[in-house]
């Protein structure tokens, strides 16, 4: 379970490339966990040198003339981040220690479940602040905030020199994730995005992933998974390299930001029943692999289980629902993204697209098939980056230049790999579909040519933000701001400051009239069902192995009704809105029911 010295039950997930990419920089000293992308190396240079000319840090500039560049900028960066919070922690905690109005402020923040609270309260419980007991305190309860990297393991691009392709250790993953092994940091790396082999041998060559003599890790791994079967794969592959799980981050296939990747309608209560159920299990059966591995390495076997947390993701906005996670299925923590979008004080936006943000409807929010990873994606209308690319597509200059190549991941053209977003791959793309044009209806190449012009380059959309908001030239061709929040999103009407996001997640004070909003499991599977909706009715040519696969899919979502009709019936949460629950669930049962392929 939670270590004593974690203060909050909440994280801040990744979020895009840029939004939380200094959110540890900003919310680390309050002792928040927050998770950055490593995977843009010249956003994160350029976060490097903004932030050791603002903290008064030394900074030597990284270019792409030098070797093993990208490992070294992302080391770099997160050494700067460990130095800075450190002393920004410690310097907090002598405020804390002896101002008593920031105490209090500090402990309105906290739930009410936390042990630093409690003792804390102790502390000043006579009406006078103490401060070598209060400084005791800090010392033994409080801890900062964890400065977790994510690695999204299909963003593995080959690189090369010349026409040269370079060793696997200088994809673009393998480098990423020595860059984070090569820092001072003590925390996480989040592997997103299912399982990449080749990524995870690689990792199994670091010492830092091993146990010290007393059982602890310099690093650890936290796994997303969208269900346990992919958890207890993983975790064994792992396990059998001497490398152990420390967090499964179970994470909604559709209530999400960003990427979303759906389970074959798995809902998010029965995946966490299972987690809940068979935990023990999973612990076990990798621990056995482990041992196996460690003393095949003449390594230091631990003599018992390591410890193992179990959070979760995915939409999640009222206080009762953060509460219901944390009790009825155990969790040790649960994730809280795309409503700190809205919170200047944790996640790096521009003031524009803050407040496209604020005003967002239902509506306003969509799956997408913008990114050029061909995964769908969740974004938002009427952003900057959907009206220039529209403009340059109307105008015959579809495409981007590509200045980043992240996404460079097609080989169909070229074996260095190229992005669908690019100008140069939508050229090629349109002109194959105007040899066509005579042979086609017009709805039929209008329909096309937007498939091939609707990808947008997230390379720069996705960090042009954090460049906006901190006054950073931005350079190149102009691609404007991508943004990815969740459904959640829309239930979320104004900027918020941190403290009153935080009261609003324990429960303290409610930032919203959240009347209109649905139950945050009632809502993953409306959009779950509307996703099945769209399959059958899109379907060109339906054959039996596809017939198959609908009817699992639904199969598994009226096993998901049957569940949380009993769920919500016996449960203690909820009970005001339960009778609308229910008949909300049979109303989509029926739908289901009678849904059938056109």
């Amino acid at each position: 379970m939670t270590d004593i010295k974690h203060a909050h039950t909440f994280h801040i997930p990744v979020m895009g490339l840029a939004f939380s990419i200094d959110s540890p920089l900003r919310v680390a000293q309050y002792g928040i966990d927050s998770v950055i992308s490593i995977m843009d190396d010249d956003l994160i240079e350029k976060m490097n040198a903004f932030y050791a000319d603002k903290f008064k840090r030394p900074y030597r500039e990284v270019t792409q003339k030098m070797e093993d560049y990208r490992a070294k900028r992302i080391t770099n960066y997160l050494n700067l981040m460990d130095d800075v919070i450190t002393e920004k922690f410690e310097n907090y905690k002598k405020e804390l220690s002896e101002t008593q109005g920031k105490l209090m402020e500090f402990m309105s923040i906290l739930p009410s479940t936390s042990a630093l609270k409690e003792k804390l309260l102790q502390a000043v419980s006579t009406g006078r602040q103490n401060i070598s007991e209060v400084k005791s305190v800090l010392d033994n309860y409080f801890s900062p905030g964890s400065i977790d990297v994510n690695i999204m393991t299909k963003v593995d691009k080959d690189n090369f020199s010349g026409k040269e392709q370079l060793p696997t250790i200088y994809n673009d993953a393998h480098a990423a994730l020595r860059g984070f092994v090569n820092s001072t940091t003590r925390s996480s790396v989040v592997f997103s995005a299912g399982m990449n082999p080749r990524l995870y041998s690689y990792m199994e060559t670091f010492p830092e992933f091993y146990p010290d003599a007393e059982g602890k890790f310099s690093k650890k791994i936290i796994i997303k998974v969208s269900d346990f079967r992919s958890a207890m794969v993983q975790a064994n592959f792992l396990a059998k390299k001497g490398l152990w799980v420390s967090e499964f981050r179970v994470e909604s296939g559709l209530n999400c930001g960003g990427h979303a990747f759906a389970t074959e309608g798995l809902l998010m209560g029965p995946i966490l029943e299972e987690f809940r159920t068979r935990r023990q299990e999973l612990e076990k059966t990798a621990y056995q692999l482990y041992c196996s591995a460690l003393q095949s390495k003449n390594l230091a076997v631990p003599t018992a289980i390591p410890t193992v947390k179990y959070t979760v993701q995915g939409g999640v906005g009222t206080a009762e629902e953060h509460q219901f996670l944390l009790e009825h299925y155990q969790m040790d923590s649960v994730g809280w993204g795309s409503p700190f979008l809205l919170v200047p004080e944790a996640t790096s936006v521009d003031t524009e697209t803050r407040m496209l943000l604020a005003k967002a409807g239902e509506e306003d929010l969509y799956l997408s098939n913008i990114s050029p990873l061909g995964v769908p994606f969740n974004t938002l209308r009427g952003t900057s980056n959907e009206i220039l690319k529209s403009k340059r597509a109307h105008s015959g200059k579809a495409g981007s230049s590509c200045p980043k190549k992240y996404l460079a991941l097609s080989k169909e053209y070229e074996a260095e790999g190229i992005c669908t977003a690019s100008r140069k791959y939508q050229d090629r793309k349109i002109e194959e579909l105007n040899e066509r044009k005579s042979g086609l209806p017009p709805e039929q190449y209008h329909s096309a040519y937007s498939t091939i012009t609707e990808k947008a380059c997230l390379c720069v959309g996705l960090a042009n933000s954090s460049y906006i908001e901190l006054g950073l030239p931005v350079k190149g061709q102009a691609q404007g701001v991508v943004i990815c929040p969740g459904p959640n999103m829309a239930y979320f009407s104004k900027t918020y400051t941190l403290k009153e996001m935080v009261q609003h997640i324990y429960g303290e004070k409610s930032a919203e009239n959240h009347l209109q909003r649905p139950n945050v499991l009632l809502k993953e599977l409306s959009l779950y069902i509307d996703n099945l909706a769209g399959q059958l009715q899109n379907a060109v040519e339906i054959t039996a192995q596809q017939i198959k696969k609908w009817e699992t899919f639904k199969s598994n979502l009226l096993l998901g009704i049957s569940y949380y009709k009993s769920l919500f019936a016996e449960s203690n949460f909820f009970s005001k809105d339960r009778s609308l629950i229910l008949a909300q669930l049979s109303s989509y049962e029926t739908e289901l029911v009678n849904m059938q392929a056109s």
